[in-house]
Order: structure tokens, then C-alpha cells, then sequence
């Protein structure tokens, strides 16, 4: 889940696209750093450079469904004791997973 989210850089790709919160077209791809807590709820985690949507229209920045889904599944799928407690969105991705889907989603 994520609790805080953090600019980390806006704009970076620079492609247009619509705000899902206030539907501005002026919405833009960006790159956040996120505090995401472990699902066995032991600790939080720092992740650095996850793509996310930044509108200059109403000030959000967030991360799309998909992305946060994508996210959960994978500490569902890894061994979280020994992620450091900073890491980058690519590096958390690049780690093995224990099975090839998650089986606790509905």
C-alpha cells in the first residue's frame, strides 16, 4: 500500500495524457518516490523512480492501478526480509519471485 508519496522529478518523459482525478489533459508521465509497507506489516520500504502521473492542473501526482498492482504482487511473490530499505522501482521489479503469480488474488 502506498502511504506517502513524494516528488522525485516531473515531466520526465513529457507525454501528455488525462488526469484521472481531474480529468486535465495536461497530465504527464513523472517519476516519484514512494513509502510502501510490507505486506506482513513489519516495516515500510523506500521506493525510488516509480513511474507515476503528475497534473499541473490539481497538484496530483499518483501511480496508475495497474502499476500499483504490479507492485503488490511482486512483495507478495519475493522474500522481503532482506530488501534493503531503499530501492529503486526497477530493482524491486528485477527480483526473483518465489512463484509466478499471485495466488491470493481473486
Amino acid at each position: 500500500m502506498a502511504i506517502r508519496t513524494e516528488q522525485d522529478g516531473w515531466g520526465l518523459r513529457g507525454d501528455s495524457m488525462q488526469c484521472a482525478w481531474c480529468e486535465s489533459k495536461k497530465a504527464t508521465n513523472a517519476s516519484a518516490t514512494c513509502y510502501w509497507e510490507l505486506p506482513d506489516g513489519t516495516r515500510a520500504i523506500e521506493i525510488m523512480s516509480i513511474p507515476s502521473v503528475q497534473c499541473p492542473d490539481c497538484g496530483m501526482e499518483y501511480q496508475e492501478e495497474t502499476l500499483v498492482e504490479e507492485i503488490e504482487d511482486q512483495l507478495m511473490l519475493i522474500d522481503t526480509k532482506p530488501l534493503p530499505n531503499t530501492l529503486t522501482y526497477k530493482e524491486l521489479m528485477d527480483i526473483p519471485r518465489f512463484l509466478k503469480k499471485n495466488y491470493f488474488k481473486l
